[in-house]
């Protein structure tokens, strides 16, 4: 397989631009130079509008999980409660990562299942400090319900803290409006980065509930948020500068295009990818309910029986699309498209029309062309 000539459809890391690639080949310069400064602020008051929010925000040299662990790591001592919600592979990460530092209290869901307010409302504890829970879990493709959630944490006085690692920027996320207190993405999803940087919000209100003492040294909310608001900003260790280069020049292609205009381009893409399975009789994984819906960022569907895994993705692979499987227990039952960041409507159709390649090659479908018609559809219209 020529890597050069890859289409990667998986949920992160995504296709990066060229234009973003070219500029992390620009000389090196000083982490404490005024140069930096400028980018590191043109940066987050760029991100201040893919985030909807007016909150403070900084970037970390990391993956979306040094996010997860400086938002909690910063809130929760050993003698503290942290409620965690989930319903896939990443809201168990908050769960280990809570206990770790302190005591989760897990509501735990089937993966792919819709969250119930209602027992998230049951059981909250007197004393716990914060909410966690994952807004796009991209495990199963399911956006679960922040809103929601953000009025319980209100109601309880708990921080609120929602990973938008695969949603912010390709899904509807309302920070401010929400009552989100700590929001996190990371650089190789919507950002369309490469991998390698972590950006955080952080409201006033959860700046005042951080503790003195994180109980993380490198990923320090209040360490970073210190270093950001310095002239030039800075940040408190060495940064990945290259990252910055290119992560300046994504959110200028975001700006360009308009925030708003590309996550409803990500939506027509789903879509489009939603319809070309039910055209292809494929059973979408998670179950839409009254407070969740399908993601925009990365489908989840069921493997057609007739079919492994390994010959479906592994056949697409050899044709030079690679899109992701299932994890921990649902490895060999989904596989996943991702179509966030730069995705186009070009990649979205040469992905149909190699899996119906090789839906048809296994015999599971014995006519090629009804996934790409029906995503067409949606695409044309």
């Amino acid at each position: 397989m020529d890597i050069e000539d890859t289409l990667l459809m998986i949920p992160g890391p995504v296709k990066v631009a060229p234009r973003v690639l070219r500029a992390m080949s620009k000389p090196m310069i000083s982490h404490r130079s005024p140069e930096f400064g400028a980018i590191y602020a043109d940066c987050r008051e760029l991100l201040g509008k893919f985030f909807e929010t007016k909150n403070e925000i900084v970037i970390m040299s990391g993956s979306g999980t040094c996010g997860m662990d400086a938002a909690v790591g910063g809130l929760v001592g050993r003698d503290d409660k942290i409620l965690t919600i989930t319903n896939g592979k990443f809201g168990e990460r908050f769960t280990e990562i809570g206990n770790r530092y302190g005591k989760s209290i897990s509501v735990d869901f089937e993966w792919g299942t819709p969250f119930d307010p209602e027992r998230i409302e049951s059981a909250m504890e007197e004393g716990v400090r914060a909410i966690a829970m994952v807004h796009n879990e991209t495990s199963v493709g399911i956006i679960n319900p922040a809103r929601e959630i953000g009025k319980i944490a209100r109601k309880h006085d708990a921080i609120f803290i929602v990973d938008g690692i695969s949603s912010i920027g390709g899904n509807e996320f309302l920070t401010d409006e929400w009552g989100i207190d700590i929001a996190i993405t990371g650089s190789q999803k919507c950002l369309a980065v490469p991998p390698g940087l972590a950006v955080v919000s952080v409201s006033q209100r959860a700046m005042d509930a951080l503790r003195d003492n994180s109980g993380s040294y490198y990923a320090d909310l209040k360490a970073h948020i210190k270093s950001a608001r310095k002239k030039p900003a800075q940040t408190p260790f060495t940064p990945a500068v290259p990252l910055f280069y290119a992560l300046q020049e994504a959110l200028h292609m975001a700006e360009e295009e308009g925030f708003d205009a590309r996550r409803e381009r990500v939506r027509r893409l789903a879509q489009a990818v939603r319809e070309a399975a039910t055209a292809l009789n494929i059973e979408m994984f998670p179950v839409k309910g009254k407070f969740s819906d399908y993601s925009n960022t990365v489908t989840a569907m069921k493997i057609p029986n007739g079919i492994t895994d390994d010959k479906l993705r592994g056949g697409m692979k050899k044709q030079g699309i690679v899109v992701s499987g299932g994890q921990s227990q649902l490895k060999g039952k989904i596989f996943r498209i991702g179509t966030m960041g730069v995705c186009s409507q070009g990649d979205i159709l040469r992905t149909i029309q190699t899996l119906e390649l090789i839906l048809a090659r296994e015999g599971v479908i014995t006519r090629q062309g009804t996934g790409v018609e029906a995503a067409c559809k949606v695409l044309d219209s």
